[in-house]
C-alpha cells in the first residue's frame, strides 16, 4: 500500500509539472485559448491524449504492483518491469506522457505546445540513453541485458 501511495505522489508531481502545469504555460504564453467549437482535431485530440494517459497511468501501477516502487529515478522499482505494456517496448510511460502533450497540441492546433512534445521526447530519449539505460544495467545486469535485447526502446516490438 506505502509504495502504492509513493507511486501516485510522484506520478502526480511529475504529470502535474510536465503535463499540466509547462503546457499550460506555454498555451498561455503564445496565446492560445480553448477552441469555440468541437471538430475532428478536438476529438481526436481528446482520444490520442486519453489513450496516452491511460497507457501512463497502467505502467504507474505496473511499477507500484510488480516492480514494488516508482517511476521516480530516486525511488525505482525494486524488480525489473517486463511484464504489461513493458513487454512490448522499453519505455512505455514516456510514450504515454507524450501522446498525451500531442493529443493536448492536437486539441488546441497549437504550433508551440507541439514544439514541446518534440522537446520532451528528445530530452527522454537523452535522458533514457545517458542516464536510465546505463543505470537499469548496473541494477539488474544480465536480467537487463537479455530484456535489452529483447525489447526495443520505442516502437513495439511483436
Amino acid at each position: 500500500m506505502v509504495v502504492l501511495v509513493r507511486a501516485a505522489t510522484y506520478a502526480a508531481l511529475f504529470v502535474g509539472l510536465v503535463l499540466v502545469f509547462v503546457p499550460a504555460r506555454v498555451l498561455s504564453w503564445s496565446g492560445i485559448t480553448r477552441p469555440a467549437a468541437m471538430g475532428v482535431p478536438q476529438i481526436a485530440g481528446m482520444v490520442l491524449g486519453a489513450a496516452g494517459a491511460a497507457l501512463a497511468l497502467w505502467c504507474i501501477l505496473t511499477f507500484a504492483f510488480i516492480g514494488r516502487g516508482t517511476p521516480a529515478p530516486f525511488d525505482p522499482p525494486r524488480r525489473l518491469v517486463v511484464r504489461g505494456p513493458y513487454r512490448v517496448v522499453r519505455n512505455p510511460m514516456y510514450i504515454g506522457a507524450g501522446l498525451a502533450l500531442a493529443g493536448a497540441a492536437l486539441f488546441y492546433h497549437s504550433g508551440p505546445l507541439l514544439g514541446y512534445t518534440v522537446l520532451f521526447f528528445l530530452i527522454t530519449h537523452l535522458f533514457v540513453v545517458w542516464y536510465e539505460e546505463p543505470a537499469l544495467r548496473r541494477i539488474f545486469g544480465s536480467e537487463y541485458d537479455a530484456y535489452f535485447r529483447r525489447v526495443r526502446r520505442w516502437w513495439p516490438t511483436r
